[in-house]
Order: structure tokens, then sequence, then C-alpha cells
């Protein structure tokens, strides 16, 4: 299923963050489909900007997402949490009216220089997609431990197993956006 849209973000605004690498190796391995990748790059999160009426950027996210047949988060973890500009990216599609992530199948995926890969970041990112009603999909889980070497020159990942497993959480997730989509038409 070709016309799948494809929503991506990651929880580093580096360029070259191994949370970018990795979520350029989740589309790849996601297939053919309608990719977006949403910027994050948000105010933060302040009830009286809000009251002055939502940002445009915040807008444009929500509606990424709520137009999306599928979510990948790809986040570093940052004092065993997800990053502030997830949190904050979070933050504010939750005060956009429509819930645009209810139901919507949702991967995560992690690298961190760590050895654990980002499990805790990645546990409490579950926990604040609980108020969204997402449908994350709960394995295989993607951990890449020791993410400054865990990518080769052109950007692949070097472990095959950590590819195995990413290959495999995204055939997951195309699965469960083909049947929502089928189901709505």
């Amino acid at each position: 299923m070709a016309g799948l849209k494809l929503a991506g973000l990651c929880g580093s605004l580096r360029s070259g963050s191994s949370n970018r690498l990795l979520l350029a190796e989740a589309v790849r391995a996601f297939g053919p489909a309608d990719y977006t990748e949403a910027d994050l790059r948000l105010p933060l999160y302040d009830a009286d900007l809000e009251a002055t009426g939502m940002p445009e950027p915040v807008t444009r996210l929500a509606a990424l997402l709520a137009a999306a047949d599928a979510v990948v988060i790809a986040s570093p973890e940052y004092n065993k949490a997800p990053s502030g500009v997830l949190k904050n990216a979070l933050d504010w599609v939750s005060r956009v009216q429509g819930a645009a992530l209810a139901g919507k199948p949702v991967a995560i995926i992690s690298a961190a220089a760590g050895r654990s890969g980002g499990e805790r970041g990645q546990y409490a990112l579950r926990l604040c997609l609980v108020p969204f009603r997402a449908r994350v999909l709960t394995a295989p889980e993607v951990l890449i431990a020791g993410a400054n070497t865990a990518f080769d020159a052109e950007g692949r990942l070097a472990d095959p197993k950590a590819d195995e497993f990413l290959g495999q959480l995204m055939a997951d997730l195309r699965a469960e956006a083909g049947r929502q989509a089928r189901a709505g038409a």
C-alpha cells in the first residue's frame, strides 16, 4: 500500500543526530510512503501565548499528525526522559482540538550513547502518549545503544540484529496503518 502517509518526529534538533539517522532508517524500513518529518522548532508551551491564538507551527504539526496513517517517533534519552523538544511538542499538540493521535498507530525508537539505548526515555514517552489514546506498538523494542558507533559511513545501522528489529517494528507499523486505512475507506 504505497499511498500511506507516514509522519516522523525526531526528538533531537541536531541535523546529524543519531536519532535523525535512526529515523531515516525507520522510513527506509517502512517502505513506500508519503513521508513528512515534523518541524519541532516550536515556542516553549506557554498558556499566555496560547491565549493569544494557537501558534501556526503548532497547528501545522497537529494537522500533519491528524492526516498521517502512522507515526514514528525517534527520541534521545535526556536525564532518563524523552527530550524537552519532543515533550514540548506533545504538550502543544495536546492543546489543539481534534485529538490528532487518537487511535493512530505509533512506533517509538531511540538511539542513545549509553548502554540502555534510551530505554527509560522510551518508557517515559509511552507514558506521555497515554492521554493521546495513540495505539503505541509494544514490540519489538528498538533501543540502539552506543549510538555514536551504531551507524556506518552511509548512515545505516551497523548491527544486523538492530536492523532486523527495526525492520520488524516498521513492518508491523505499516500493517497497522494499512488495516486502519482499509477500515476507514
